[in-house]
């Protein structure tokens, strides 16, 4: 069984956090305290979780791209389909998100390769190009 895994996106320093600690009442985050992956003891945060809070938590999905990383949810994922000759760009929305490039009705499509280009929060244009080829 896989132990859940999270990170926090901090709205005010706009920076991805390790989550060190998460305090759940009721079934729900309620609090979260998190601090820099790079060891900086200055930078981390502590707060309610929630609509709007400066923290928001994201969770692991567990599965990791072709190069090794994790995918959060709020990744931008790069997937190649098999035997297509376009790459696409999805947005991870929730935990089962990883299976989204399956959402047609009319069958189901083989991703041969997945890679995390960036996340919702720091590379936001990589959906806007996205939406722009369409």
């Amino acid at each position: 069984m896989m132990v859940p895994k999270f990170r926090a996106w901090d709205e005010t320093q706009h920076k991805m956090l390790q989550v060190d600690y998460i305090e759940f009442i009721d079934g729900k985050a309620y609090w979260v305290e998190a601090s820099p992956a790079d060891g900086n003891v200055q930078g981390g945060n502590d707060g309610p979780v929630g609509g709007n809070s400066q923290l928001k938590l994201e969770q692991y999905t567990g599965l990791k791209d072709a190069n090794g990383k994790e995918i959060y949810v709020g990744d931008i994922v790069e997937a190649t389909i098999e035997g297509c000759i376009q790459d696409d760009k999805y947005l991870v929305k929730n935990m089962w998100d990883p299976h989204v490039w399956t959402e047609e009705s009319d069958g189901y499509y083989a991703v041969s390769k997945m890679e995390v280009k960036g996340n919702v929060h720091e590379n936001p244009e990589l959906l806007e190009s996205q939406h722009d080829r369409n």
